[in-house]
């Protein structure tokens, strides 16, 4: 991992009137590193997500990309330094898989606005490596959720920015395509430099892809760091109010989480 940090937030704060979602949260992320935030439902993490994307207005702390603060990105500037996959997608959008992927170039398009050769083959090889190719044509309320989700994807990793921001992007996807996003994705950090910030709620893949880890509960950071220091029994029952056992996996040397049956805390 590289030891430089390319996102930074000092005190971020939050509240949709009078309540708080967001409480303190100061975290570094790691340039080119897997980030995973985790925690329960409520616990802030999509709101602190589009925050780090500027979907979101900054209420309060501080934000810096790449050592700058985040307000004095322009939107192309942004655009150009982070793609952003949310959770839900308006599946009613009337464009074809292949326009709606080649809108991850506009970043980079001059005054007319019109894709070049290069565009339309960075689109060509994004749907290729997330699988949806065959869908090229086809429009986006035609598709399933994970095929949309995938399509999604495809339009971030068209986008090339060097950081990617995804909300719960294994949600919807069978097994097969959850590995095959998680491997694309240490793949686009391995490969090409890219720094993956990822929301999940599937513990056990967050710890078998993570090098960071930020564990949220009522919208305060509980812990950050390796899976082995966040992913501890004591640390997971208090947050999740629920039996855990944590053992080694046996496909790697990452925690394992299961949850106990008949064991809530609550």
């Amino acid at each position: 991992m590289n030891g430089s940090s390319v996102i930074h937030t000092s005190k971020l704060c939050h509240s949709y009137g009078q309540q708080a979602v967001l409480r303190d949260v100061t975290i570094n992320v790691s340039a080119v590193s897997f980030f995973v935030v985790i925690g329960p439902n409520g616990s802030g993490k999509t709101t602190l997500m589009k925050i780090l994307a500027g979907v979101m207005p900054l209420q309060s702390g501080e934000i810096s990309i790449g050592n700058r603060p985040v307000g004095k990105y322009t939107k192309r500037e942004l655009s150009r330094t982070v793609a952003y996959v949310p959770q839900l997608v308006a599946s009613d959008v009337p464009f074809s898989v292949m326009d709606l992927v080649l809108m991850g170039r506009t970043p980079y398009h001059g005054m007319l606005g019109f894709e070049s050769h290069d565009d339309i083959a960075i689109a060509k090889e994004a749907l290729e490596i997330t699988d949806v190719s065959h869908l090229a044509r086809r429009r986006l309320d035609q598709l399933s959720g994970g095929e949309q989700q995938r399509v999604m994807i495809a339009r971030a990793v068209c986008q090339q920015a060097p950081i990617i921001m995804l909300d719960e992007p294994t949600a919807s996807l069978d097994l097969s395509h959850q590995i095959r996003i998680m491997d694309l994705m240490n793949q686009l950090r391995s490969e090409k430099g890219v720094t993956v910030v990822m929301i999940s709620h599937d513990i056990n893949l967050a710890a078998m892809y993570a090098e960071q880890l930020l564990l949220l509960n009522q919208g305060r950071v509980s812990r950050i760091g390796s899976p082995a220091e966040v992913l501890t029994q004591e640390l997971l029952e208090d947050v999740y109010q629920c039996g855990i056992m944590v053992d080694v996996s046996p496909v790697g040397p990452y925690p394992r989480i299961t949850p106990l049956p008949g064991h809530s805390l609550t």
